[in-house]
Formats: structure tokens, C-alpha cells, sequence
């Protein structure tokens, strides 16, 4: 496709970040447009299930610390409904309140499994901010039990959050390969890294069943290379 029409289509200012890195050669624009869109593909499968396994263990936890499968629910009205909640709006609360909501719209039942299911990722990431964390007794570092004893809960979520915000970026088709106007990958190196430290901490088998699906190091290699 001529550039023109590329632009046209993807806008000015989507695509003028990627003539900027190239140096003004449009040619070198499109390949790294496409590069990026490669490595943010392949990135998919990984943070797809690293979203899978942290909610399940997370639920897990939950579950056994109020001896309720039934919890997401019931606790709308015990901790979600917390005093101490209102500066953050209720939001787990209110997350549990819209997945119900839209159950019902599609015409089904509402469970708790598919409440857990509709839940997003800053959902369970939000477990390990501080106010949310104390209510629960803190029972989610639980799901991290390979970790080392000087991780906290501050770094957990630290490292939760970066991932999260970069599954935003891809998710939401922003660019990844960049350093202020500088062609770099490091941050989505980086980000695999920490995926595949937590996934280690959770339980080492699931960083073999992972790398099945791992492409991330080849895609970043070819957009290197342009």
C-alpha cells in the first residue's frame, strides 16, 4: 500500500511517530509499523494467559480465605462494601455489580465462575493495592509462593501494574517499540521478563507450558533488523 494511503487510513499522527523514528523514510515507516504490529501479536497468547492464571490462583486464594467459592458475590456486601473503600469508589464492588449486569443482558444465570470470568485484569491486580490487600489479610501473596522472601506486596504490585499497563498499550493498538523517538524494544523485553518471573513464582511448570506459545524474542529479533 502507497503511504499516502496508509496515512490516510491509520491517521497523520499514529503514523508520523513511526516516520520520525525512521528519519523521514517512509519506506522504512511501514516496516516498522508492521513490526511493531508483529511483535504486539505475538505478545497475545502470553499475556493472554498469564491474565488467565492470575485471576484463577488469585480466586483460588480469595475462595479459601473465606471458605466461600461463592465469594465475588457474597462479598459484595461484606468487604466491597468496606468504609475504608469509599476513595476508590467501591470498585471491586462495582465491577461484580456491571459482570452481573451483563450476564443477565446476554440472558444467562449468574455464577460466580462467570462473574470471575467477566472480571477484567485490574480487577485482580487491584487484590495487591494496599486497601484492597488488608481486607482480604493479604491472602493473594499466597499465589506467588515460589517467590523470594524479600518480595512484597509493593513489589508484586509494582510488577503487576507495569504489565498490566503494557497489556493496555497492545490491547488498545498503541506502539511498543519505542524510547521517546528512539526505535527500541526494551520495554516489551522487559515486560516479558517480569511475565516470566511471576509465572515462576507461581508455579515453574507454567513458564514451560508458556514458552510453547512464546514467538516474542523472534518478532523483536526481524524488527530489529529493519
Amino acid at each position: 500500500m502507497e503511504y499516502n494511503k496508509l496515512e490516510y487510513y491509520l491517521s497523520q499522527p499514529r503514523l508520523n511517530r513511526f516516520l520520525l523514528a525512521s528519519v523521514n523514510s517512509k519506506i522504512k515507516a511501514q516496516k516498522l509499523y508492521r513490526a511493531n504490529l508483529r511483535v504486539a501479536q505475538s505478545f497475545y497468547p502470553i499475556l493472554n494467559l498469564f491474565e488467565i492464571f492470575l485471576r484463577n490462583i488469585c480466586n483460588y486464594q480469595v475462595s479459601s480465605h473465606f471458605a466461600n467459592p461463592n465469594w465475588i458475590i457474597t462479598e459484595k456486601n461484606g468487604f466491597m462494601s468496606d468504609t475504608s473503600l469509599t476513595a476508590s469508589r467501591f470498585f471491586l464492588k462495582n465491577s461484580v455489580g456491571n459482570a452481573e449486569r451483563t450476564i443477565r443482558r446476554k440472558g444467562g444465570l449468574v455464577t460466580a465462575g462467570k462473574v470471575v470470568a467477566e472480571q477484567s485484569f485490574g480487577f485482580w491486580t487491584s487484590l495487591f493495592d494496599p486497601h484492597h490487600y488488608r481486607l482480604i489479610g493479604g491472602i493473594v501473596i499466597h499465589s506467588f509462593n515460589n517467590k523470594p522472601s524479600g518480595i512484597n506486596r509493593s513489589v508484586l504490585s509494582q510488577k503487576l501494574n507495569r504489565i498490566r499497563e503494557f497489556r493496555n498499550r497492545v490491547y488498545h493498538n498503541e506502539p511498543i517499540c519505542f524510547n521517546g523517538n528512539a526505535i527500541d524494544f526494551t520495554y516489551a523485553e522487559n515486560i516479558k521478563d517480569e511475565i516470566y518471573e511471576l509465572l515462576s513464582w507461581i508455579d515453574s511448570d507454567l513458564t514451560n507450558y508458556v514458552d510453547y506459545f512464546d514467538a516474542i524474542e523472534n518478532k523483536i529479533n526481524i524488527a530489529k533488523s529493519i
